[in-house]
């Protein structure tokens, strides 16, 4: 519903709810912050008072347009009673007032100034969807969960390339799901069609993994614990961190990060490093 079509208490009551959800927005940025991450502190605080200080030119504004609104609607129903009742009198040139019309050239300007106002908001929108959309919730809550073991994200490309040595991963792990055809046969369903792959379309899979930048998934991941005789641990936003090969018992660990909304194409794994805080600038 438009702001101009609603009461004066209706329009509080929206500026109220709009107040205690960007409060429920803040207190999510705030838990984002790493314990000592001074930058992370200052980018977060600035962020805060670029978003409150949004809401209240946006609340001012709509507030201004909607009391403007109803007094030009009850001068003009005033004036449509006098006139009404005097209508001698406007038969009396000398009493009549010069009618203004609004020229196109205003009408223009009008026109322009409200697209632009327009435009406005979908970038305040916008901006505030990059901050508390569901991708970048995800990625602070894992930052502040490796934040916390001292690690941080090392992040993979969304094509699958980097200048480590993937390619002979991607090849031994083609080699084993290959070897291993019939344990992970059952598991692998074309994504087209949700059947199972014939013996034909696993080759092709099997290709793909090796040859492409086909991302990988759980399956890919039991494999390269096999092939890399290790544990793999993954950390994610929601839920506990889980192990893929927890029967290899040795020193020698992988941790990932799995995003579920980093990319628009589907889930995504990132590696991790060692926590390094960036010096401010």
């Amino acid at each position: 519903m438009a702001e101009l079509e609603l009461t004066e208490e209706e329009l509080t009551q929206k500026h109220k709810k709009e107040r205690r959800e960007l409060q429920a927005q803040i207190q999510t940025l705030k838990k984002s912050i790493c314990k000592g991450d001074k930058k992370k502190k200052k980018e977060v605080t600035e962020e805060i008072n670029r978003l409150e200080e949004t809401l209240d030119k946006k609340q001012e504004e709509e507030l201004i347009t909607w009391k403007v609104s109803h007094l030009n609607i009850n001068n003009v129903e005033n004036e449509d009673a006098e006139n009404s009742n005097d209508k001698s009198t406007k038969n009396n040139k000398q009493y009549e007032q010069p009618i203004h019309r609004i020229s196109k050239a205003q009408k223009r300007r009008d026109k322009k100034a409200i697209a632009e106002k327009e435009r406005n908001q979908r970038i305040i929108e916008q901006e505030a969807l990059n901050v508390f959309g569901k991708r970048n919730i995800e990625l602070q809550t894992i930052k502040k969960i490796l934040c916390d073991r001292g690690l941080m994200i090392y992040e993979i490309p969304s094509d699958g390339e980097t200048p480590l040595n993937f390619h002979e991963l991607r090849t031994k792990t083609a080699v084993y799901l290959r070897e291993n055809m019939n344990e992970f046969l059952p598991f692998i369903s074309n994504p087209d069609s949700d059947d199972l792959l014939s013996p034909e379309q696993y080759e092709k899979y099997c290709d793909d993994v090796a040859d492409t930048s086909a991302w990988g998934g759980a399956i890919e991941l039991q494999v390269l614990s096999h092939v890399l005789k290790c544990p793999i641990e993954v950390i994610q936003a929601s839920g506990a961190p889980y192990i893929i090969g927890d029967n290899y018992n040795n020193d020698k660990k992988m941790i990932l990060t799995y995003h579920r909304h980093m990319y628009e194409l589907g889930a995504h794994y990132n590696s991790v490093t060692k926590y390094v805080q960036e010096e401010e600038s």
